[in-house]
């Protein structure tokens, strides 16, 4: 561990693994639900992952580590938590697959030779760390032509900021959704990139969470309550995410004010 920060994340999510079951952690759910549109449009850029080198960077509980190994990838999951990995060495057991677990700081990936990775997965993890520094180590371990792919909150939305200051108790003190700027840093550290922006009006879904459903944010993490309550959503989901495509089609300035962003980047 390098800095406090580190400290922190590992104590926070230690502590958050020691309350998954890996019997119910939502991996192939995680790339198919409705709810789930960022891994989905990810996934649909990847292409066959069969004998693909990839690297889940701050992993997780795991659900794209075992899924991309359920796809026939040669997969190593990061994270600074021992504890997650516990949890995806369990999960990978529960699918019948195997994940190579390493712990490591996003921000140092020097266990990794230069050119290890065909591909890089990074689920909510870049607005856990410094950015410019992680798409560096990311960039180094990336062979040429490799994918760098990623998603994360966005800085500007006001409802969604009003909600992270009522969810204090389900996330780290050191997040910080990513701005213009963020997304900048990929010019630097890659050869190209796109992006694709997600939840506007589907955001509706969170109000909706805590006006009729009464579930404080504290309560349950409403990114994990959007899978768990898939079924019940999908209708009213897939309607606002239709509406979400034709207005960021005609007002692209909006979609600063979504919910999050994937990205796609090419070494």
């Amino acid at each position: 561990m390098n800095t406090q920060r580190d400290v922190r994340e590992r104590d926070f999510h230690d502590g958050w693994a020691s309350e998954i079951d890996p019997r119910t952690v939502p991996v192939r759910q995680t790339f198919a639900a409705s709810t789930s549109p960022e891994p989905r449009w990810l996934l649909s850029q990847l292409g066959d992952l069969r004998g693909k080198r990839v690297l889940d960077l701050g992993t997780g509980a795991g659900e794209a580590a075992v899924y991309f190994a359920l796809q026939g990838a040669n997969v190593t999951a990061v994270d600074l938590s021992p504890g997650m990995l516990d949890v995806v060495r369990c999960v990978a057991k529960h699918h019948g697959v195997e994940v190579t677990c390493e712990v490591a700081s996003a921000e140092d990936l020097s266990i990794f030779e230069a050119a290890s990775f065909d591909v890089v997965y990074a689920a909510n993890v870049l607005h856990h760390v410094d950015t410019d520094r992680c798409l560096g180590e990311v960039a180094r371990v990336l062979r040429a032509g490799g994918a760098a792919v990623s998603w994360d909150p966005i800085a500007y939305n006001p409802i969604i900021n009003v909600y992270r200051r009522m969810a204090t108790e389900v996330r780290t003190s050191d997040e910080h959704p990513l701005r213009r700027a963020d997304l900048e840093l990929f010019k630097k550290h890659f050869r190209h990139y796109s992006s694709r922006f997600f939840w506007f009006s589907t955001l509706l879904v969170f109000l909706k969470f805590y006006l009729i459903d009464r579930v404080h944010p504290n309560e349950d993490r409403y990114w994990k309550r959007i899978l768990t309550q898939e079924n019940d959503l999908r209708t009213s989901y897939l309607f606002l995410e239709s509406i979400d495509r034709g207005l960021l089609k005609v007002f692209p300035s909006l979609r600063w004010l979504c919910w999050t962003v994937a990205v796609v980047a090419q070494k």
